[in-house]
């Protein structure tokens, strides 16, 4: 990365020039404003720099850019657009990958005219890098999309509805086009996951709204939203009871009846427990925020019930209390072993732990995330160190654009101090250059004195304000601190391997370790931009390939289609030239008459281009294709965009895995001849003409799946859409159909024949040498045992246990005192009540061996057992490899697993096949970099003795390897005064997380996590850190503090009941075609019992489902408030009854609010999800307080309410917050808690 100014300074400097000095005007901002909508043209840089016009488009709240050429008329086909609400960050300069591949002087822009917005809601955020024609346009651009981006994310939920609904009218064809007709209306409803009941009834909705001529324009689209989303009024049902703060009238209809100011402020104050509502100006002001008839944004305003309805959802009456995010600056004065501290393992991946990218980027994200601890894996480099994860495929970055990404990030989110954890790998001379690395980059920044050199703590967050801290070894520290490294001789790295199947070389990422090989999937192709995949047009429902008749057979097809959709302009397809061997011709219907254009292409610096017209050429035939349909194609006679693509006639019968004639059981027969997990063909159902099924291998079994053919659509489930079968087998090739299947070996009769006839293929499977992970068994010893407690050893023939540990090969050699094999100690003595006995083969105990033992981990795909196996270098090559490697399994000699190498060389190594021992080593530490180090001296040796210790030092842990129960105090002791870190196991090569709550309650400062995996763990994390406002420091509870802390659960007592019931949502993410059907998970994290229930799967919405049933909350019991966390999983069930992550939202439980509340949901990444959400009726109780101080009877309610409108002041509740409106009985609560409602996954 290149070096640059901190944006927010060069941000702030292009918005003091701009003001002058001071602060922007109101018309200064509406001028910057303007003309960033109007669009300025500039150089954007992606595989080629091109110039387009950029463009925000308030209607939508989104910056657009399209080619220049198509900006006329206000009528924009964008080539790509961005929400305003997913910039995360706009980078002043050249300081970017993307310009760095136009290093070569053909590019002019000065870095002071170009920067970079970089987007998105994944770990990895995409760039939009841009060269402004002049420096006043950049800092137009600065300063107007801060200004926007503030603007957007302080809007009020109706204002984005608006923007959400205008986003997605436009699109239905990429046009900023302001009305609907119905067969458009159909696509977009199944595009945001809603199904008409009925056409009936969307017809009836249209005409309740005065559509006429199945047209609708923005303001009726808006009328029919607001009337679908009120299908939910079943429940305002709750607001007509006796004992709710007000009776709702009639909820017949949006506008039936009203809710009057008053009324929604004893809501507010008495259900919500809303203490600003005291004050009527702020409710009334509220209120108007959700009026959206203007005449009625009076003194006296008044809610219709939709609009009420429309508040609960929304993010005003969001259930987390935003005071809880805010920074406490006084929380900030305590030692810094007093925290938890956000942290973040190998920072530098953006994926897995073998073959992934390393990237500055993934630094900055990190950082402006709130993380406060990072890691640096350093390396020797060729001259300079480097950064990677050592010994594996993870590329490589320079040791010093981390560093200066380190210091032009560290401090943008949090001005707290950031550690350093140097993960120390160079030799003494490129450890000499880290340090003056260290010290030119970070310069006053970088923390080299005691702030206090007398102390006996650490000093706090805040007398370390602004200050990065090291964590490295120190030479004073431990005697001997020269080290040598070993590593066992494991061979690994790159190897194709021969795939019988699919007949061809797959690459894999192999280690041999102890005789075995152990292989990762195959590398897939990474994914390119869709608009200039050169083949992407291979799929598509309009392209015809080769058609023999030519211009005959596509005027016919245009016309038969035309006959059927009725005569359209536009409708169109495209066919391989007759006349010219790399040409196209566009065929489509106009006037009544079919026109042909030619598609022409050129070749230029090595890449094709396509046009129609030479000033206007595209990357690729898709890309040409999506464009015109976008805009219009302009000849001097007419203007025509193209609409719907006729597409082939019944495709799926040229293919080999389509069986016209193919009974259920011979489907089964020939797929169970493939043993391979995304086998799979498609066949025609017997004596139904449009029926299909498609059977395919998961998990090791076949299974089934119909398709239902319906006009011309083929339906997948009862929401999936397709055009062809054709495209349905294209789509699953490239998305996920069962689980993590994709479809991927065509069963075709050949294949068939070839595994009837060659029994290699088939047997190689059946005798186990090349095998499925789910058909890996590795046999545990026999007479297994796992641990239940910790035990500390008293005696040197004894094992010293942790809680989950495995013992096996056990004997009971005394009743009380077992032998067995633990940690590489064979046969010593355990105690027998400490352990339980375990079936000596379970599946969960085989999947915990396998992944331990496992290099790869949960990436392996096979093994292969060396050790059984004759190896033979085949020096002819085979099947066009000219180095090939055979393994034959000894008595099996027909069967051969081949391997193939790049290089003679490099097959050669892999051919000596033996363990070796590699042994790195490494200098002592530099007394330069030990220099440095001042506070987080890493401690080594003894790391689980507390009988002394330092404050000064740190020690890393990884996560088995834990402190166990039998030392809890003594290190809950020793984190008071010192700081711990913990990391993952390395057997997590697929960059899984562990699970952080046991740590945190353990008083680890550090538990540093794999951010670039969005699980559970790293969304309580996440959850854990939105407090005290993002700055990467969470003050620990008072009680951590004090020597009765415990966080064993034996001791404990509930404290409170959270009483939960989930009642509806809206705006769910679509994860693919089909609607999704949602059910909803709700969990307690921490020290909970019965902490888990779920909803009912809400068949087929996921824009407006209501769950209605159980009526009955669910009660969960909370034991520490302070380390307890409330968790809502979105998930769907799909065609298979599996869940599939869809949304989450995680709050710690100390900030939640009670009432009708809305849930905001997060994607994995825990980013906002634009107006998704839930509504829950949620009320905490404390436990041990009577119900008349609870104020929990609907009389002694009326009461207050009546003393409230009598008085000056309305009645205020405590500032616990306990909820007051239970909405069941004690006996009904007490009933649900009684009540085992599920044994739920949570994913």
């Amino acid at each position: 990365m290149n070096g640059g100014a901190d944006w927010s300074s060069r941000e702030d400097m292009a918005w003091q020039r701009l003001a002058g000095q001071g602060e922007l005007t109101e018309y200064q901002r509406s001028m910057i404003k303007r003309d960033l909508e109007m669009g300025m043209v500039m150089s954007v840089f992606r595989q080629r720099v091109e110039r387009l016009t950029v463009q925000v488009v308030t209607e939508t709240r989104q910056v657009a850019w399209t080619r220049t050429a198509d900006k006329t008329d206000g009528v924009c086909g964008y080539l790509s657009e961005m929400d305003l609400f997913e910039i995360r960050e706009v980078r002043p300069g050249r300081n970017s990958k993307d310009f760095e591949r136009f290093r070569d002087g053909k590019d002019k822009h000065d870095g002071n005219t170009c920067f970079t917005i970089f987007y998105g809601s994944q770990f990895v955020l995409n760039t939009l890098s841009l060269g402004a024609d002049s420096v006043e346009d950049a800092e137009k651009w600065l300063t107007g999309l801060k200004l926007l981006r503030q603007e957007t994310l302080a809007a009020p939920t109706p204002a984005i509805i608006e923007s959400w609904l205008r986003k997605q009218m436009y699109s239905i064809n990429q046009t900023k086009k302001n009305s609907l007709t119905l067969k458009e209306l159909k696509a977009l409803l199944l595009q945001i996951n809603y199904k008409a009941p009925n056409s009936r009834a969307l017809k009836d909705k249209l005409t309740e709204v005065g559509a006429k001529k199945d047209h609708l324009d923005f303001a009726q689209f808006h009328k029919l939203y607001n009337l679908i989303m009120f299908e939910q009024k079943d429940i305002l049902e709750d607001f007509k009871r006796e004992s709710c703060t007000f009776i709702m009238g009639s909820t017949d209809r949006p506008d039936a009846s009203t809710v009057l100011l008053h009324d929604f402020q004893r809501f507010l104050l008495y259900q919500q427990r809303e203490p600003w509502a005291t004050d009527v100006n702020l409710v009334k002001e509220l209120m108007t925020t959700f009026i959206d008839d203007t005449m009625r944004k009076t003194n006296d305003p008044e809610f219709t019930v939709s609009e009420f309805l429309s508040f609960l959802f929304s993010k005003e009456n969001s259930v987390w209390d935003e005071k809880q995010s805010q920074i406490s600056t006084a929380d900030m004065n305590n030692p810094l072993s007093h925290y938890w501290i956000s942290s973040s393992h190998n920072t530098y991946l953006t994926g897995d732990q073998l073959r992934s990218e390393s990237s500055t980027e993934a630094y900055v994200r990190c950082l402006r995330l709130g993380c406060r601890c990072i890691e640096l894996d350093c390396w020797e480099g060729p001259g300079e160190p480097i950064i990677y994860h050592g010994w594996t495929r993870t590329t490589k970055i320079k040791f010093e654009d981390v560093v200066r990404a380190i210091n032009e990030h560290a401090f943008v989110t949090s001005e707290y101090p950031v550690i350093l954890s140097i993960e120390q790998h160079c030799l003494v001379e490129q450890q000499k250059q880290m340090a003056r690395i260290f010290t030119e980059v970070f310069g006053d920044k970088l923390l080299t004195e005691a702030v206090e050199h007398m102390a006996e703590q650490l000093p706090s967050p805040t007398q370390l304000k602004g200050k990065i801290i090291l964590k490295h070894k120190k030479l004073n520290l431990e005697e001997g601190i020269s080290s040598k490294e070993f590593r066992k001789g494991q061979k690994q790295g790159d190897l194709e391997i021969w795939d019988p199947v699919d007949q061809r070389w797959n690459k894999h990422y192999c280690i041999i370790s102890n005789d075995k090989l152990y292989y990762a999937e195959e590398y897939e192709p990474e994914e390119e931009d869709p608009r200039e995949y050169q083949d992407l047009h291979c799929s598509e429902a309009w392209f015809h390939g080769h058609m023999q008749e030519g211009t005959q057979a596509a005027e016919k097809l245009l016309y038969e289609y035309s006959v059927e959709s009725g005569d359209m302009d536009g409708i169109f397809l495209v066919r391989k030239s007759n006349t010219k061997l790399t040409g196209f011709t566009l065929s489509f219907r106009r006037s009544g008459r079919v026109q042909h254009c030619r598609v022409s292409s050129r070749v230029e610096e090595g890449r094709s281009y396509y046009y129609l017209t030479t000033s206007l050429m595209f990357p690729s035939l898709y890309a040409l294709i999506q464009h015109y349909r976008a805009n219009p194609l302009r000849c001097q006679d007419f203007e025509l965009r193209l609409t719907d693509a006729v597409p082939q006639r019944d495709p799926h019968l040229l293919q080999g895995w389509f069986y016209p004639n193919l009974c259920r059981g011979q489907a089964e027969d020939y797929l169970l001849r493939i043993p391979r997990d995304g086998a799979f063909l498609i066949r025609q159902r017997e004596g139904e003409a449009d029926t299909f099924a498609i059977t395919f291998r998961g998990d090791g079994k076949v299974k089934h799946c119909r398709i239902n053919k319906e006009g011309n659509v083929f339906l997948l489930g009862n929401s999936t859409e397709f055009d062809s079968l054709v495209e349905l087998v294209n789509y699953f090739r490239k998305k996920p159909l069962y689980r993590k299947i994709k479809l991927r070996y065509p069963v075709t009769p050949e294949l068939v024949s070839r595994f009837s006839t060659e029994k290699d293929c088939a047997s190689l499977y059946e005798m186990k040498t090349y095998v499925e992970p789910n058909e890996i068994e590795p046999s545990l010893p026999v007479n297994s045992a796992r641990a239940l407690y910790d035990y500390q050893a008293k005696r040197h023939d004894e094992h010293t246990l942790t809680k989950g540990a495995l013992i096996h090969n056990v004997t009971k050699e005394l009743e009380s005192w077992w032998k067995g094999d633990y940690n590489g100690r064979l046969q010593l003595y355990f105690p027998a009540n400490y352990v339980e006995e375990i079936a000596s083969n379970p599946n969960q105990e085989r999947i915990e061996q396998e992944t331990e033992d496992n290099p790869l981990g949960e990436l392996c795909k096979g093994i292969v057992d060396i050790s059984k196996c004759n190896i033979q270098h085949l020096t002819s090559g085979k099947n066009k490899k000219s180095q090939v490697l055979s393994l034959q399994e000894r008595g099996q000699e027909s069967l051969q697993f081949d391997l193939a190498a790049d290089s003679l060389e490099e097959l050669f190594e892999w051919y000596q096949i033996k363990q070796q021992e590699e042994v790195a080593k490494r200098g002592v530490v530099a007394l330069e970099m030990s220099d440095l180090v001042v506070y987080c001296q890493p401690r080594s040796k003894e790391k689980d003795r507390f009988d002394s210790y330092n404050y000064k030092e740190v020690r890393s842990f990884v996560e088995n390897k834990t402190p166990g129960k039998s030392q809890t105090q003594k290190f809950l002791q020793y984190n008071r005064k010192a700081l711990s870190r913990v990391y993952p196991k390395g057997q997590r090569v697929e960059s899984s997380n562990y699970d952080p709550h046991p740590l945190w309650a353990a008083g680890c400062h550090m538990v540093a996590l794999n951010f670039q995996t969005a699980d559970k763990y790293t969304q309580l994390n996440s959850a854990l850190f939105t407090l005290n406002g993002c700055t990467g420091y969470v003050l620990q509870p008072e009680m951590m503090r004090f020597d009765t802390y415990d966080p064993q659960p034996e001791k404990r007592k509930v404290k409170l009941n959270l009483v939960i019931r989930v009642i509806a949502a809206r705006h769910l993410p679509k994860l693919n075609r089909s609607i999704v059907s949602p059910f909803v998970e709700v969990e307690l994290c921490g020290h909970t019992e019965d902490n888990k229930f779920k909803t009912a799967v809400f068949r087929e919405n996921g824009l407006n489902p209501a769950w209605r049933t159980p009526a009955e909350a669910a009660v969960l019991p909370v034991y520490e408030p302070e380390l307890t966390f409330l968790r809502f999983v979105v998930n769907e069930e799909d065609m298979f009854s599996d869940p599939n992550f869809l949304a989450q939202a995680t709050f710690p439980v100390r900030g939640i609010r009670t009432g009708y509340r809305s849930v905001p949901l997060k994607n994995g990444y825990s980013e906002d999800l634009e107006l998704a959400s839930l509504l829950i009726y949620i009320d905490v109780e404390q436990v041990g307080k009577t119900e008349e101080a609870l104020y929990t009877s609907s009389g002694q309610l009326q009461k207050k309410q009546a003393a409230a409108a009598a008085g000056s002041e309305p009645f205020l509740y405590d500032s616990q917050r306990y909820a007051l409106g239970r909405q069941t009985s004690t006996y009904d609560r007490q009933k649900a808690k009684e009540k085992k409602i599920n044994n739920s996954k949570f994913y």
